[in-house]
């Protein structure tokens, strides 16, 4: 079997970043005043906001489970299987909701960062859990690489919709 315990400082690291910027993000959102929130539409909270959080609680996950002291690594492979999997169908119904969008057009910058990464990373936190067994040591840097690839999405889209909501874009007819 091998060892994760060196993974355990990279793992702080990212859930403790994953979750800061979570707790960000609620801020952020709170902050927008009631009058700007009922100009809001829910479906683009829905398509831009709220995977932006979940790409951060995913990471979050990721780092808890790779701290948890398992006896094998069956109960991770499982874990973030279910998460990439997870991310997949729900990365279905966010393109669902963005090409439903009445107010706003989602550009090739939107459904790269908002869709197709987040695409890949879910899709290779599967395809490592799937692996793992075969091929551990391998396939540990494949989990690592797909929760920095969350928190960096989650990062980039955080700060497109921040900016998005200040210019006042969101509240356009």
């Amino acid at each position: 079997m091998v060892d994760i315990t060196p993974w355990s400082n990279f793992y702080v690291l990212t859930g403790g970043a994953a979750a800061s910027l979570t707790g960000l993000m609620f801020v952020v959102i709170t902050l927008i005043t009631s009058e700007e929130r009922a100009t809001r539409s829910s479906d683009g909270i829905a398509a831009f906001s709220t995977p932006t959080v979940l790409h951060f609680g995913s990471a979050l996950f990721v780092s808890a489970v790779m701290l948890a002291p398992w006896h094998s690594l069956n109960g991770p492979a499982i874990a973030v299987g279910l998460l990439g999997l997870g991310g997949v169908v729900y990365l279905c119904r966010v393109t669902y909701l963005q090409h439903r969008l009445r107010t706003y057009a989602p550009d090739a910058e939107d459904w790269t960062w908002y869709t197709i990464l987040p695409f890949v990373a879910y899709g290779g936190l599967l395809v490592a859990a799937l692996l793992l067994r075969p091929h551990p040591a391998e396939v540990l840097f494949g989990f690592a690489g797909g929760t920095l690839v969350l928190i960096f999405i989650g990062i980039h889209n955080a700060w497109d919709v921040v900016t998005f909501i200040v210019t006042g874009q969101m509240a356009a007819p």
